[in-house]
């Protein structure tokens, strides 16, 4: 009865998944256009019917937790599709998760609200202490989060420089921490003291296809994206002969279309079009929103000619409001410009990937979740003693309630 995905139930969110398959995707059974390997879009159900083409059977929606993600399989889930406002309940802004079959995840950007869908999906937080961000975004919440649900090695976040040292990653990861300061001194001690540290890895956002992390079989690169100021970036994650590109905000730029080529899975931002723009915010200048949706974002027609460019095994668009209408002219602008498989991508939408198929779902996250279960090396790592108060605020306290005494470890 609790299991609902934004009051979705789960009847309901299939038939969401299947409506949306037939009616937007239509692409099962499409070539990729950049080679003579043909890829099958399957809804799990389908997979369940073809489990010869399919990677493995799946249930029609991912039940978080319930399945295990096979050793050369790639899982993609969308914690936020929308734009910095509205947040609502059915879209958060910008986040993607990676989870990969040799236990390595990863996190692109982290927006407002879309801790709440990593929540609900009560990840192993263990697991999660990398961030790789297109310009810098919503931290603090995942710092405290994390580090309360299971998280005990430092953040590492990932990012460009700017155009001047103070707009750079580092310098953002440096000031979010003198804001935490306070939250992060009371916490260290109970909590595991390695999990409250932020470290930034801070790289050149004009070096074009540079690696930026290598390990566990894992290499990330990024080169430049235009977005508002210098020092946006875009990445691409290689593994097992899988890739994933995360362009974030970005227009349509010269080096996305050189090493996006041939993804397995590309995600591009696609932005309403200037009319459905101007609507959406009221506002009276078309000259505006133009500017908006084409000169620091991404059109639908621009979105599509990208995407033609470069004949990505899946292309996938986020970062738009999905009121019908506007998705509606989305889909329709895309198609004048590209004709390949497609998503249009809406929180807590799951995609599986592997060599032979990709198979998309929407997860199913209850209204109200207990933390996930900690591991015996979050229970195990160094905790140098609980926070103390001065003697000044201890001597507030009032002697009308006494807690109860502390039970020995």
């Amino acid at each position: 009865m609790g299991n609902r995905s934004h009051g979705r139930s789960v009847f309901g969110t299939v038939g969401f998944v299947m409506a949306l398959l037939i009616t937007v995707q239509m692409t099962a059974g499409s070539k990729s256009g950049g080679g003579s390997n043909t890829t099958f879009l399957h809804t799990a159900s389908a997979a369940q019917d073809s489990a010869g083409s399919a990677a493995i059977e799946r249930l029609p929606t991912y039940f978080p937790n319930t399945e295990q993600l096979g050793p050369s399989e790639m899982r993609i889930t969308a914690l936020g599709t929308g734009l910095p406002t509205p947040i609502t309940r059915a879209q958060k802004s910008t986040a993607w998760m990676v989870e990969l079959g040799n236990g390595d995840v990863f996190l692109f950007d982290l927006g407002t609200g879309s801790m709440e869908n990593l929540f609900g999906l009560r990840p192993d937080f263990s697991k999660i202490d990398k961030v790789f961000l297109n310009h810098f975004g919503n931290l603090d919440a995942f710092i405290i989060g994390s580090w309360l649900s299971g998280r005990y090695t430092p953040l590492r976040i990932y990012g460009g420089s700017g155009e001047t040292p103070e707009l750079g990653t580092k310098a953002a990861v440096e000031a979010l921490m003198k804001a935490l300061a306070w939250d992060i001194r009371g916490r260290t001690g109970l909590l595991p003291d390695d999990g409250g540290r932020v470290i930034a890895h801070e790289f050149d956002y004009k070096v074009e296809d540079q690696v930026i992390y290598e390990d566990n079989g894992v290499t990330i690169t990024s080169w430049p994206a235009i977005h508002s100021l210098d020092g946006s970036v875009s990445y691409r994650l290689e593994w097992n002969g899988l890739s994933f590109v995360f362009g974030g905000d970005t227009r349509p730029n010269k080096w996305f279309i050189e090493y996006a080529k041939g993804a397995d899975f590309a995600i591009h931002e696609c932005f309403p079009t200037p009319e459905g723009l101007a609507a959406f915010n009221d506002w009276d200048s078309l000259k505006d929103a133009t500017f908006v949706s084409s000169y620091i974002h991404t059109p639908p027609e621009g979105f599509g000619k990208v995407m033609s460019a470069i004949r990505p095994r899946m292309a996938v668009a986020f970062h738009t409001v999905l009121l019908p209408d506007i998705r509606q002219g989305m889909l329709e602008g895309i198609r004048k410009t590209y004709d390949g498989p497609l998503t249009i991508a809406d929180d807590l939408m799951v995609w599986n990937v592997t060599k032979s198929a990709i198979t998309m779902r929407e997860a199913v996250i209850p209204d109200r979740v207990t933390p996930p279960s900690t591991t015996q090396g979050y229970q195990d790592a160094k905790r140098s003693g609980i926070a103390k108060m001065s003697k000044y605020i201890m001597d507030g306290v009032w002697e009308g309630f006494s807690p109860p005494p502390l039970p020995e470890e």
